[in-house]
């Protein structure tokens, strides 16, 4: 993949966690309900799709900026590496949390038959996959041509 297609998808991705957990954000800051009927988890008494957003977010604007720069260096994959990570970290942890709800409440607790944390989780570890190879080809240099006489 090239790093132009690495920053489209990154770009296209990163706008759809945005928009998701901007929804989620938004529903739970205008209503003080959970989007699709479901437990609302916490992370130090701030909703945790608020931080989902706020991670969704930069790596959004990681990939807009280094876009309409057409930059095609390791730094921009390496950031987005970075919080990509943060991401799925932060997103597994509460998946893992949530499977325990899953045994014994069933999939029916939530409104999309997953938890939103697992779509954002999901989306992340895309995310994380893509950077990790984008980072890896831009940061290694391309094999010396052999000289044939």
């Amino acid at each position: 993949m090239t790093i132009r297609a690495y920053q489209q998808w990154a770009l296209g991705l990163s706008a759809a966690g945005a928009a998701f957990s901007g929804y989620l954000s938004a529903t739970k800051l205008l209503t003080a309900g959970c989007a699709f009927n479901e437990p609302c988890p916490y992370f130090f008494g701030i909703p945790a799709c608020y931080i989902g957003f706020a991670l969704f977010l930069t790596l959004f604007l990681i990939s807009l900026i280094a876009f309409l720069q057409k930059r095609s260096d390791a730094g921009v994959a390496r950031a987005n590496l970075a919080a990509s990570a943060l991401g799925t970290l932060f997103a597994g942890y509460y998946v893992v949390v949530e499977v325990v709800s899953w045994f014994r409440d069933g999939f029916a607790t939530y409104g999309l038959g997953l938890s939103t944390c697992t779509y954002g989780f999901v989306l992340f570890v895309v995310l994380l996959i893509l950077s990790a190879n984008a980072h890896r080809s831009a940061a290694t240099p391309p094999p010396a041509e052999s000289m044939t006489t």
